[in-house]
């Protein structure tokens, strides 16, 4: 605890240090003290201080190291555009050109059209030929996530050649532990080890050491298949080609953790019917603005729940007690479709639920709806015989708690593997939704045995 109150101290004194020599315009003082901090908490400086600030830093700072900040710093989408119209055009276009093509894209991705052509026609013609070359790739597929600064040896070249082009590679690629070996045509044809290349023998030529056995994704594949393949067979990197085998790029570690921490917050926020993760930075407005329209919807289903209510007025009206227990059994029903809700999505989203198994997981789950409903009907049907002395009542409201559960169980599990079948995200399938689904469903069951059953409560 002390450690970490140390830690914050100085973390203090650096922001507060900072500040100072930005007030005193000492600019090598600045730079100094700035360019050892890590690139991480260079950023967290620069976002947190205002506009004003922002200015003397853009003047202090080259575009090169204004770059490795811009990599760094954990923004919004509609973040970026603010920053770069405070930067003078050209600085801002000679930053972007700095980054790796990757990140650049990601950034130019957030602009309009037009942003986009002014920045791409003042950079230098290499990387604005790089950047729109990775650009006309479709969204959230491997090519709009890959880079192209990668190191490629071809097959018939030496060791000793291998390491001087690695040397001469290595200040702009973004990772040099894989070397990916290509052929004239620059086909895939394997890759090598910074490991095995250090204790090849110079003579040797690359094509004899290489692994031969490369995992590699094709350019259209999707952002998400790409991450459970990095994250199953543990890669730094994985090469990206297309239907020919022609190597295109590579696909790095750091790059699908921020694919994951987005699949993430998009699942969790379609879960909560939110239509886009909320911040605690963004106003009131805003955060109406994004949940106002699934609210509405939600609104007219829950109409449907109100109407259905209407159907069994005569009933409600000759047993009003059958009314107290409304709440009790609709959030039963809720709560165990939200729990197979969350275990299908979550096995889907993983990838762990595959073809064959999507029968066992509805059979698993019809059995678990059916133990949890009888566990939960013979409780209730103790509680309400004890409350309300009751045997009957306590018959009816037990056996609507054991076919609302079980019924809200094999629909949290069934539909969204129903909606993955339509080749839609079935976050969509949100805990929302499947609630008032099942709200409808226990109502039905409830009311509809308390009808049936009318002449002996």
């Amino acid at each position: 605890m002390l450690e970490d109150r140390n830690s914050n101290e100085e973390n203090q004194v650096d922001t507060e240090q900072l500040n100072s020599l930005l007030n005193d315009h000492q600019v090598d003082e600045f730079r100094e003290v700035f360019l050892s901090l890590h690139p991480y908490e260079q950023s967290q400086f620069f976002e947190k201080v205002g506009p004003d600030r922002r200015q003397i830093i853009y003047q202090y700072l080259s575009p090169k190291e204004m770059a490795e900040i811009f990599q760094s710093i954990e923004l919004d989408d509609d973040e970026y555009e603010p920053f770069l119209k405070e930067m003078e055009t050209t600085y801002a276009a000679d930053m972007l050109s700095e980054m790796y093509a990757d990140n650049a894209v990601d950034v130019l991705n957030e602009l309009n059209k037009d942003q986009v052509a002014s920045y791409l026609t003042i950079m230098d013609d290499e990387s604005a030929q790089e950047i729109k070359d990775l650009l006309h790739y479709d969204e959230y597929t491997a090519g709009s996530i890959m880079t192209t600064e990668y190191v490629a040896i071809p097959e018939n070249s030496t060791a000793r050649s291998a390491m001087t082009i690695l040397r001469n590679a290595a200040p702009v690629a973004e990772t040099i532990y894989y070397l990916f070996v290509v052929n004239d045509d620059h086909q895939l044809t394997g890759v090598v080890s910074l490991r095995d290349l250090i204790i090849a023998d110079e003579d040797t030529l690359i094509k004899f050491i290489r692994n031969e056995r490369v995992v590699s994704v094709s350019v259209s594949e999707d952002q998400e298949e790409v991450a459970r393949m990095i994250k199953d067979y543990d890669f730094l990197a994985v090469p990206v080609v297309d239907f020919q085998n022609h190597l295109l790029g590579i696909i790095t570690v750091d790059d699908i953790l921020d694919v994951l921490e987005e699949e993430a917050n998009d699942d969790y926020s379609k879960l909560a019917a939110v239509s886009e993760m909320d911040t605690f930075d963004k106003g009131p407005l805003t955060a109406a603005k994004k949940r106002l329209p699934w609210l509405i919807i939600l609104l007219f289903l829950g109409m449907l729940t109100a109407n259905l209510m209407g159907i069994f007025e005569e009933t409600l009206d000759e047993v009003a007690i059958l009314a107290v227990f409304l709440p009790l059994i609709a959030g039963m029903a809720g709560n165990s479709g939200t729990q197979a809700l969350a275990v299908a999505v979550r096995g889907i989203a993983t990838g762990d639920i595959a073809e064959q198994s999507k029968i066992k997981l509805l059979i698993r789950e019809a059995g678990t709806g059916l133990i949890t409903g009888i566990v939960c009907a013979v409780i209730g049907v103790g509680i309400v015989y004890f409350s309300q002395h009751d045997l009957i009542l306590g018959l009816l409201v037990g056996a609507a708690i054991f076919g609302s559960i079980f019924v809200a169980t094999l629909s949290g599990s069934f539909i969204p593997l129903l909606i993955h079948r339509m080749k839609i995200d079935p976050a969509v399938a949100s805990g929302p939704f499947i609630t008032t689904l099942n709200d409808i469903i226990s109502i039905l069951i409830y009311l509809g045995l308390a009808t049936m059953f009318l002449s002996q409560l």
